[in-house]
């Protein structure tokens, strides 16, 4: 019922910015939790920053105040700023919709985001 593809990714040197974006399509409602994660080689998945239908915003510690999340009706950007090399990444839009009782998370495929000089 949902689908995300994201865009946006490529490469940047540091210091850098890049915005990358995630176009949401089917049943999507306005209190759906938005966000952006993100994994590493060898890392395990991150949570970057979200958004909250309230327009209420969360950001990993390494995000703050670098990165910005925002939405558009159907679409979350995510603009990145100062980008450093440990941001390279596969960048992840996640729909999480909550339920009684239940919480389900959409996914799309994910944008390649490298950092190097």
């Amino acid at each position: 019922q949902v689908q995300l593809v994201e865009s946006g990714g490529g490469s940047v040197q540091p210091g850098g910015s890049l915005r990358v974006s995630c176009a949401a399509s089917g049943i999507i409602l306005s209190i759906d939790d938005m966000g952006w994660y993100r994994q590493a080689p060898g890392q395990e998945r991150e949570l970057v920053a979200q958004i909250a239908g309230s327009g209420s915003t969360y950001y990993a510690d390494s995000a703050k105040g670098r990165f910005t999340i925002s939405r558009d009706k159907n679409t979350v950007y995510l603009q990145m700023n100062s980008l450093k090399p440990e941001d390279t990444a596969v960048y992840c839009c996640n729909l999480r919709r909550h339920g009684l009782g239940a919480t389900r998370d959409y996914w799309g495929l994910g944008t390649q985001v490298t950092v190097s000089s």
